[in-house]
């Protein structure tokens, strides 16, 4: 079970900081991962993220076990963009990929899922005057972050299931059926919300 979303209760200045606070780090280290440029800066951000996780007391190794299936999609970008644009370019790309998912993982950690929404929901609210669904957009990010890890966990499930086939080789074995399940999960999702009538109207 991937970390993403499991809140770790604890007594670290990460834990007792507001969600807020949190939130407003998430989104100004993202901003800064995009428009800062280059290996070095992409090198010090994920070492900077992975200093984060281990204070957290999550684990660096623990986390990194745990994000598995990640790994194997950073991987393939990497040796993507090394054959496409050479090694600065690769290590750019999976060093920011690698330090969001830590830095969001940070947050999931030492921030319960309902503060988070919480958070969410009162910083929206004074934009209900322009239309803006404060309670639609908490649900949207509570349903993206309790999926990260069902998407994780069938990736790893697939994985397994294609190296006991001795398919670990092909693609389709990991791609197709990872596809299906997750779209799978996505409708029975959308079905469970229908049948409560949360998204009438």
């Amino acid at each position: 079970m991937s970390m993403l979303g499991l809140h770790r209760p604890g007594s670290t200045l990460l834990h007792r900081a507001p969600a807020g606070a949190k939130l407003l780090g998430l989104l100004v280290a993202g901003v800064l991962t995009l428009v800062l440029r280059g290996p070095i800066s992409s090198v010090v951000v994920l070492a900077c993220a992975a200093l984060l996780v281990a204070w957290s007391g999550a684990g660096v190794r623990i986390t990194l076990r745990a994000l598995r299936g990640i790994l194997l999609m950073a991987a393939a970008l990497g040796a993507y963009q090394l054959w496409q644009q050479g090694w600065p370019r690769a290590l750019e790309s999976v060093g920011d990929l690698l330090a969001l998912v830590l830095l969001a993982t940070v947050l999931t950690v030492t921030t319960p899922v309902d503060e988070v929404l919480d958070t969410v929901t009162r910083a929206l609210r004074p934009l209900g005057r322009l239309g803006v669904d404060a309670d639609g957009v908490a649900l949207a990010f509570a349903l993206t972050i309790r999926a990260i890890p069902t998407t994780i966990g069938i990736a790893n499930e697939t994985r397994d299931a294609a190296l006991a086939r001795g398919l670990q080789r092909d693609p389709r074995a990991r791609l197709t059926p990872l596809v299906i399940r997750v779209v799978a999960h996505a409708r029975a999702t959308g079905d469970a919300l229908h049948a409560r009538g949360i998204d009438d109207g």
